[in-house]
């Protein structure tokens, strides 16, 4: 008896393993990673991650977070409608001088694993952002990208 049970209750987990719903299933978002490039220290960047349902009925973001406190989300409080598209903001401090790689997690309402999106740029002093800048010929003091 101990021999048949055994595969029958291994099927049945797996197959309710598989059943799970994925928040890829449920959201596409426009990119997997945002690169800010080279920014100025002190001066806090932000990016808009687009999220599209891509299910039949609405879907509820339960909550929004980063992997540490100089990376903020803007929690998106109202459900997205089904082929509708909302943005998440998020915003990165920029104090510290340092290259940076940062995960924003998003919970969808009734899935179990959050879907990861990234964030990655430098920071730099201001001297060295204004010789970066003088040296490339180009500027991007402006880091709102909506």
């Amino acid at each position: 008896m101990k021999k048949v049970l055994l595969p029958v209750i291994a099927l049945f987990f797996s197959a309710s393993l598989m059943a799970q719903t994925k928040a890829d299933s449920m959201i596409k978002v426009n990119v997997e990673k945002h690169d800010f490039g080279k920014i100025k220290q002190g001066v806090p960047v932000t990016y808009s991650f687009e999220i599209k349902n891509i299910t039949n009925k609405p879907v509820v973001v339960s909550n929004t977070w980063a992997s540490c406190g100089c990376t903020t989300p803007e929690k998106i409080t109202e459900p997205i409608a089904p082929g509708a598209t909302a943005k998440l903001k998020v915003q990165y401090n920029a104090a510290a001088v340092a290259p940076f790689n940062k995960d924003v997690y998003i919970q969808l309402a009734g899935v179990e694993t959050p879907k990861t999106v990234h964030i990655t740029g430098e920071v730099l002093s201001a001297d060295a952002y204004d010789t970066w800048v003088k040296t490339n010929g180009k500027s991007k003091d402006s880091k709102t990208n909506n």
